[in-house]
This record gives structure tokens, C-alpha cells and sequence, in this order.
């Protein structure tokens, strides 16, 4: 933390906003109090600090501070450290009453000037919190932890790198804060929260101590980056790994498309006996949830319905992310009547109230499966209005079965919510197209023209060599290797059709030829990305292709039986 920050150390810039001084008296020669009273006046403070906290709005506050005038206790720090706190609880800004009751201090200590930051920062003025801490200092003032943790807080909250930078140069600057747990925990986040991770981690490596929080936001953030193997290498070394952390490890290798490393870490985390209290049990779930959704969304559908009633059998609750994992996983195994069941009971049983995402999910088990007339008769008796996600999912499953009334209704709505989005047009067209309606199509893709809508180009992106990220387009020709690219893709199609692959022609929506259709298919992109990743990658590695637009279905039967014939993940 020391030698990052020595670079680092530089003046904190002013703002122009400025705060009343607080008022300066002449110094008067110390008068001697007794020590009962003084036990009186402590109990006097006590009495006072409990009034305060028990205020709910600022006419009982301004009584409060009336009374502590009266006593004579109004330039007792401690005391209106307290009174600006709860100004900033119940939302008063401090602009007007917290900065004139902190003007008429004579001098402000540490936490009582911490607690003007604080309310600052509570507004959201992070300059007038530096202007603050600038008066602090000039006036002498040395800060305190908190003073610290609350600017690099507000700093992290406004992504603001620079001053949390020069914050933690002042930190060190004077002495101390280096090695405070607190301070250094603080700075991680905000380190990691401005997106300068490696700064978080050198200031976690230069610490003396740490805590469960230290470890647990670095192996977070490397998950949440997709660097699973420094979370991994990170995980191991943590002396003592609670629910917080297992917890981040199986959500991290969810996210980042892992799911066989996460029902491993899973499965660790309960033979190691891990339990949570009553603290956890929300992060508890939370594992729980990302685990099944994570199961479900790889196309492990009985391993997440398996892993949600072991959950049940606990004393964990499911919650509303939970049944998304679950009825996602019947809808990617077309489990209809599961699907059913657990949706009509997720409300009675387990008290856990249907919402849109919910019903997303059950419009796109029932249109996966055919069921489109049901579907519709779901969506037309739900108790909120549908948005775009149901409409679309709807009007995908009149795609895939060759629906062209249903989908005039979903496109129709379609249309109302998202007027721009040329993807529900090019929908319409493809069913239209399925259902061999030629002019419909035409009608479409006029209405395409006329509303100026344009489709984005599909590209597909592919780790070659060295790790240097390789991009294609449908039907590219100016790879340098484009020869080779297209001899290993006919080989590779002439391998599928042995195991008996044919191309679906429907996933072409143009009136061409059939023989025009198949060479447009082999010119997808995602298919040359994969020529190129067999010719580049070891034998039995896998390949991952990112694409910018939703995959076809002839690709996407294309892609599993590929994996088949290579022995390819």
C-alpha cells in the first residue's frame, strides 16, 4: 500500500466552494471543573445522544439542539458530531443547517468534521466533502480513519480514481493509515469499483493484515473480470473460507460459463460443512440460485430441478431468482407440466409472488414446445402488462413452428414498445417466410425501408494464435488464411453429412434457389470462426465464438454436431 501510494502523493485540488469557518473565540485560561460535575455533564451527553437518535424529523431535532444551547453544550463536538449525522439520516441537506450548527463549533475535532463529510457525501457533494477535509487539515486538524474511508467511499461512488489516488497519498503521507485494516479494505473497493483492479491487488498484497473482506472483494472482482484462475489461486490461499466467499467462487464460474468448475466448488463448499446463520442465509440462497440458473442455462436441466429440491429440503427458502433458474431449466428441457407445477406453486407454497420475468419464462416454455395458443391465452391473463422480453418470445416460438397469425399479434405489440428495433421485423419476415408468404415478406421489408431501419452486420469473434482475437463476417474473403479457412469447412461439413447432418434450408428467409441457400448458409460467420479455431487450436481444446447477433438454427445444429465429429467443447 506504502509503495503504491508514494507515487501517488500529490495536493488534493480545491474546489471553489467554500465553508464557513468556525467561529474563533480568544482563548480563555482553562477554568477548573470538578470532577462530579463533570460526571454530571458526561451523563448530561449520554442523556442528550440518546435523544438525538430517537429523533425522526428535524422539528425534533432543532428542539433537541435548542436544549443542548441551553445547557451550554453546544460546542461539545462529540454531541453535534451526533446531531449532523442524524441530519443526514433523515435526508436534511447540509448545505443549511448541518454546516451553521458546525460553523458555531470553536473547535471542531476529527469526527465531528468526519461527520460533515459524511453528510456531504450523503447529498452527494463529493467537492464540498474535499473542501471540508481541506479545512480540516489547514486548520490542523489530523483526520481519522473514517474521515478517510468515507472520502475514498465517495470517491469509488463517483468513479472518481484521481482523487481516490491523491486520497490515498494523503493517507500515507501522515503515518498510520498504511497499515489500518479498515483504510486498506477501502481502498480495494475503490481501486476495483474505478476499474483499476491491478491497484486494488497491490494494495492487498502491501498489507500487513487482513480480514475475510480484504480476500473475499478481490476474488469478487476477479470474477466478475473473468479471471477465474486468480480468483482460484486467491480461494486457495484464504486461511478460512466462509459461505461469503464459496459463494463468490460458484458465481463467478457460473457467469464466466463454467458450470462443471461451479457444481464442483458447489459440492466442495457442502462436504466442507459450511453453514450459514441468519446473516448468510440471504448469500446462501443467492449460491443456491446462481447454481441452478447456471445448470439451467448450459442445458443441465435435471441437475438444476435435482439441486433446487435439495434445496427445499433445507431450511433455505427459494426466492424469485430461484424459480427463474428452475423454470428455465423446463423450458430449455421442454418440461411443460414441471414448468406448470412450479409456477402455480412457487406463490402458494413457498410465498413467492409471480412477476414479469416469470411469466417470460413460462410463455417461452410453452412456446418451445408448441404450445402457442397457450401461451398467448398466458400472456393476455397476466396481471401487469407484458414487455417486450414475452412479446418476443412469443413471437421467436411463431418462428420456429410457422405461426403467422400469432405472430402478427406479438409483432403488433412489438412494434408499440420497441418502434426502432429492426430485429422484431426481421422475425415477422422470417415467419412469414416459413409459412412461404411471399408478399408479407415484401410488405415487411418495406416497412423496414420506409422506417429506415437498419440491421446490424453479424460478426463472430475467435481466439486464434497467441490469444489474438480473430473477427469474420458472413461470407468473409480477406483473412489471410480464407483458403485454407474454406477447405477445412467443407471437410468438416463433408464429415456431418456421414453422421447424417442436413442442412434446414428455413433458416435462409430469402425465395432463392435451395442450392443458393446452402452456400449462404456456409458463409455464416460463426462457421468460418470455427474453421479457423480447428486449424489454430490444439486437438481436444475448447472453442469459444462470441457473436453479435442471435445464432440460427442450422448453425446452431451445425455447431452441436461439429462438437460431436472433432471431439471439440
Amino acid at each position: 500500500m506504502v509503495s503504491l501510494a508514494k507515487k501517488l502523493i500529490t495536493p488534493i485540488i480545491k474546489p471553489s466552494i467554500l465553508i464557513p469557518k468556525p467561529t474563533k473565540f480568544p482563548d480563555n485560561q482553562t477554568t477548573f471543573i470538578p470532577f462530579s460535575q463533570l460526571q454530571q455533564i458526561k451523563h448530561l451527553e449520554s442523556q442528550l445522544i440518546s435523544t438525538l437518535q430517537d429523533c425522526k424529523n428535524l422539528a425534533q431535532i432543532k428542539q433537541t439542539h435548542a436544549y443542548i444551547i441551553r445547557k451550554c453544550l453546544h460546542q461539545s463536538s462529540y454531541i453535534i458530531s451526533k446531531l449532523i449525522r442524524m441530519l443526514a439520516k433523515i435526508n436534511v441537506p447540509m448545505r443549511s443547517y448541518g454546516v451553521s450548527v458546525f460553523s458555531q463549533v470553536r473547535y471542531p475535532n476529527a469526527f465531528l468534521y468526519t461527520a460533515l463529510i459524511r453528510g456531504y457525501l450523503n447529498d452527494g457533494m463529493l467537492n464540498e466533502s474535499v473542501v471540508v477535509y481541506n479545512s480540516m487539515r489547514n486548520d490542523g486538524t489530523p483526520p481519522v480513519s473514517f474521515t478517510y474511508t468515507a472520502l475514498l467511499k465517495g470517491s469509488a461512488s463517483e468513479m472518481n480514481v484521481n482523487l481516490g489516488r491523491q486520497l490515498h497519498g494523503e493517507s500515507v503521507k501522515l503515518g498510520g493509515f498504511s497499515v489500518d485494516l479498515f483504510v486498506g479494505n477501502v481502498l480495494i473497493d475503490m481501486y476495483i469499483k474505478c476499474g483499476c483492479l491491478d491497484c486494488g491487488r497491490r494494495v492487498f498484497d502491501e498489507m500487513p493484515e487482513r480480514d475475510i473482506i480484504s480476500w473475499t472483494s478481490l476474488i469478487d472482482a476477479y470474477a466478475k473480470a473473468g479471471e477465474m484462475g486468480s480468483a482460484s489461486e486467491l480461494f486457495r490461499e484464504l486461511p478460512e473460507k466462509d459461505m461469503v466467499a464459496w459463494t463468490a467462487m460458484v458465481t463467478g464460474f457460473v457467469q464466466n460459463s463454467k458450470p462443471r468448475e461451479a457444481l464442483e466448488y458447489f459440492e466442495r463448499m457442502q462436504n466442507a460443512g459450511v453453514q450459514a446463520d441468519e446473516s448468510m442465509r440471504e448469500n446462501n440462497v443467492y449460491s443456491y440460485s446462481s447454481m441452478i440458473i447456471g445448470l439451467a442455462i448450459h442445458g443441465r436441466a435435471s441437475s438444476a430441478i435435482e439441486l433446487f429440491e435439495e434445496m427445499v429440503k433445507t431450511d433455505v427458502r427459494p426466492n424469485s431468482v430461484t424459480f427463474i433458474g428452475v423454470l428455465t431449466a423446463c423450458s430449455h428441457a421442454g418440461l411443460v407440466e414441471q414448468g406448470k407445477h412450479f409456477f402455480e406453486t412457487m406463490e402458494s407454497s413457498y410465498g413467492v409472488n409471480p412477476h414479469v420475468d416469470h411469466y417470460n419464462c413460462m410463455v417461452d416454455l410453452l412456446g418451445r414446445t408448441g404450445r402457442l395458443d397457450e401461451a398467448l391465452d398466458l400472456i393476455q391473463s397476466m396481471p401487469m402488462e407484458p414487455n417486450a422480453g414475452i412479446w418476443g418470445a412469443l413471437l421467436g416460438a411463431c418462428r420456429k413452428y410457422a405461426n403467422p397469425d400469432i405472430a402478427e399479434i406479438a409483432a403488433r405489440n412489438l412494434f408499440k414498445l420497441e418502434t426502432a428495433n429492426i430485429g422484431n421485423y426481421i422475425l415477422l419476415a422470417d415467419v412469414y417466410a416459413k409459412a412461404e408468404r411471399w408478399e408479407d415478406v415484401m410488405k415487411v421489408r418495406k416497412m423496414i425501408r420506409k422506417k429506415a431501419l437498419r440491421k446490424s452486420p453479424a460478426f463472430s469473434w475467435v481466439e486464434g494464435e497467441k490469444g489474438v482475437i480473430h473477427e469474420f463476417y458472413a461470407g468473409d474473403i480477406t483473412h489471410p488464411r480464407s483458403r485454407e479457412i474454406t477447405e477445412a469447412l467443407e471437410n468438416l461439413v463433408n464429415r456431418l453429412k456421414i453422421n447424417g447432418y442436413q442442412p434446414n434450408l428455413s433458416s435462409v428467409v430469402y425465395d432463392v434457389s435451395d442450392e443458393e441457400k446452402r452456400r449462404m448458409l456456409m458463409n455464416h460467420s460463426e462457421r468460418l470462426a470455427l474453421a479457423y479455431a480447428l486449424l489454430t487450436t490444439d486437438d481436444g481444446s475448447a472453442i469459444r465464438i462470441v457473436k453479435n447477433l442471435r445464432i440460427c438454427e442450422d448453425c446452431h445444429l451445425f455447431m452441436c454436431g461439429a462438437s460431436q465429429v472433432t471431439g471439440r467443447r
